[in-house]
């Protein structure tokens, strides 16, 4: 176990410094930076003040200069000060971080719940109506873009019928709301939002453990289960599903990024206040240290996920735990 976790530790340190160190470089690249923006909203600005700029942000120096001295900020847990407002980009990350988690735990959540059902079923009703039609959805699903549907939901239940809030997390009056009121008015303006960040995930993991499920099914044990008289709904949920789970876990670990990375998506669209937003607004502005900050942040939860994911897989799976014993 010791083992494991010091080479994960190690992996884990590994990444984190080539995303630093690739975010850096693209940032750079790319076209504009902070005092061009900032210049564009004044066009009298004189040459001078912009080199003042620069060497106030620290631009001028040399690109290893001014990454290392991030690294230096970064290794204090000091991820600098907005170019754009001057606030704390801690504070800022901090204070939006919660509505991103809320939103994806919410649509893994729907992802098992959903998915699960739909894959067994579908498996062990193979070409049947519900497993021809559940299919078609799922090409649906995969063939959709997310800002499509986004934009679809919102016309269809925001404004023709006007069941659900179209933009933010909560309504302007919600501070005079007691828990449960509160708690509705959450749930009106989150639940477009999660439903379009879990539609993706939701097809494709339901085609994965249908896929595993079938190949499972076909093994001599399950077989034998079914020979023995066991029901069928002890032989699937109990035997074959747990197998068929294993490689599904770490394939949910790695959906992870896909989720974070969606909420720059509908988080713009439904104008929620989360860190998609947040990094949307700071690539637009050039600010950097702001954007390496939530890179740093995304990073950090895609390689939490995964590790989450490697844990789940030993629990599983028991012959993990074997194999690991017996080294």
């Amino acid at each position: 176990m010791t083992h494991f976790l010091v080479n994960r530790l190690f992996q884990f340190c590994v990444t984190l410094a080539g995303v630093t160190v690739l975010t850096f470089l693209l940032m750079h690249l790319a076209p504009g930076d902070p005092v061009d923006t900032q210049a564009a909203m004044n066009p009298r600005i004189s040459p001078e003040a912009r080199e003042n700029l620069k060497k106030f942000y620290g631009l001028d120096q040399p690109l290893p200069v001014q990454y290392f001295n991030w690294v230096g900020k970064f290794l204090t847990f000091n991820f600098g000060y907005s170019y754009t407002d001057g606030k704390s980009n801690s504070s800022k990350i901090l204070e939006r971080l919660p509505i991103t988690v809320v939103i994806n735990a919410l649509s893994l959540l729907i992802i098992f719940l959903v998915s699960i059902p739909f894959g067994i079923l579908g498996a062990a009703r193979q070409n049947s109506f519900f497993d021809v039609s559940t299919t078609f959805l799922v090409f649906i699903g995969f063939a959709i873009p997310t800002f499509w549907l986004a934009l679809l939901l919102m016309i269809l239940f925001g404004v023709q019928l006007g069941w659900l809030p179209i933009s933010g997390y909560q309504s302007f009056n919600a501070e005079g709301f007691d828990f449960w009121m509160r708690l509705r008015d959450w749930s009106a303006h989150l639940l477009m939002p999660v439903l379009v960040s879990a539609f993706g995930g939701l097809a494709g993991f339901s085609r994965y453990l249908r896929s595993e499920m079938l190949e499972v099914i076909r093994q001599d044990y399950v077989r034998t289960a079914f020979a023995k008289g066991l029901s069928e709904k002890m032989v699937l949920y109990k035997h074959a599903f747990r197998n068929a789970l294993i490689p599904l876990v770490t394939i949910l670990g790695l959906s992870v990024p896909g989720l974070i990375g969606g909420s720059v998506i509908f988080e713009n669209i439904y104008a929620i206040p989360g860190i998609g937003q947040l990094f949307y607004q700071s690539v637009m502005q050039r600010d950097y240290p702001l954007i390496m900050g939530l890179t740093v942040i995304g990073a950090i939860l895609t390689m939490a996920g995964n590790f989450l994911a490697d844990i789940a897989v030993a629990l599983v799976n028991p012959r993990i735990k074997v194999t690991e014993g017996s080294r």
